[in-house]
């Protein structure tokens, strides 16, 4: 008996390793992948401005560096003795002007760095809704508080997703012709807005991606199918049951390995992603195992033996620090 339907998933044409840099940009889901693929040691950059929940934030940050235009004074303010940005996430938020400047020049710096060496940019869309402030006129990545009658919210049309995704696409490829543009949209349901208004926002984001991957401008991993057509159950979601759970986390990071870094395949280099994959998750493992027994002999020699392995891995690998 057949109790769930399968997306038919192609290897990508580009997939990396251990050797190669990976950029992930957007919503919270690419924190979820982002978070992974850490864990087990790719050599990956995970949204420098901290979490960006629509197109127009992230096309800003990727106009910034490319024309180096420098921090944006107008969109930083102090709100109840913090300062923060409208074009960066809370995380980002500082007790001085000083040390906000400082860590948004740090973000901008990474970003820079990070499409100047990614051989894949990871851009994932988590709502067509924006929020617009008043005054400044900014598309905001955040509110950080302020009240709601200093914006104005809309739904952004698929045409204006789809130009700015475009104009993100232009954007890398100038900075780093190699790389591999790849959008996904995040399957975490934004129910303060309304269930009507969040099938609607996804609705649009999903059309205008395709309008640009139908282009060739990029390509698309189907996260949100997943989670919507594979993971049909609420046991898979967490338990506000709108993000996906750490069940559902895992099956869409396997997915997206056999994708994107071929674990799968049957081919030399598909072996060795593997064989090192495979490698990271036993030290890791073995690094948070708790002995009954910290002085003992048996504990110290599985500790020597681990430093072994750790040390052969850095010798190819010499990014990899646990």
């Amino acid at each position: 008996m057949k109790l769930q339907t399968n997306i038919p998933l192609e290897s990508a044409s580009k997939q990396f390793g251990y050797e190669d840099n990976v950029l992930l940009l957007g919503s919270c889901f690419a924190e979820n992948i982002g978070e992974k693929l850490l864990y087990h040691k790719f050599q990956t950059m995970v949204n420098p401005y901290g979490i960006l929940f629509h197109p127009l934030a992230i096309e800003r940050v990727l106009h910034d560096v490319h024309n180096n235009t420098g921090i944006g004074e107008e969109a930083i303010f102090e709100l109840d003795g913090i300062w923060k940005s409208f074009v960066a996430h809370s995380q980002l938020n500082s007790s001085s002007r000083g040390a906000l400047v400082d860590k948004l020049t740090k973000a901008q710096e990474q970003l820079t760095k990070a499409i100047t060496k990614a051989s894949h940019v990871f851009i994932t869309l988590g709502t067509a809704w924006v929020y617009q402030h008043k005054e400044t006129n900014i598309a905001v990545a955040n509110c950080h508080k302020v009240p709601q009658k200093a914006f104005v919210k809309g739904l952004l049309p698929v045409e204006e997703i789809a130009g700015s995704l475009k104009r993100q696409c232009t954007i890398i490829k100038k900075i780093n012709p190699k790389a591999q543009v790849v959008f996904t949209v995040s399957p975490v349901r934004h129910l303060k807005d309304g269930f009507v208004e969040n099938t609607r926002s996804k609705a649009h984001l999903i059309s205008a991606v395709h309008t640009v991957v139908n282009a060739n401008h990029a390509q698309y991993f189907p996260a949100y199918e997943l989670m919507m057509d594979e993971l049909r159950d609420y046991r898979f979601y967490a338990t506000d049951m709108l993000h996906p759970s750490q069940q559902a986390i895992e099956y869409i990071w396997e997915r997206f390995l056999e994708v994107y870094a071929g674990v799968y395949a049957e081919s030399s280099r598909s072996t060795k992603v593997k064989t090192t994959l495979k490698e990271v998750l036993a030290i890791q493992q073995g690094l948070s195992h708790r002995p009954f027994n910290v002085d003992s002999e048996q504990h110290q020699e599985f500790l020597r033996k681990l430093r072994v392995r750790i040390a052969k891995l850095q010798q190819e690998y010499p990014h990899i620090e646990f």
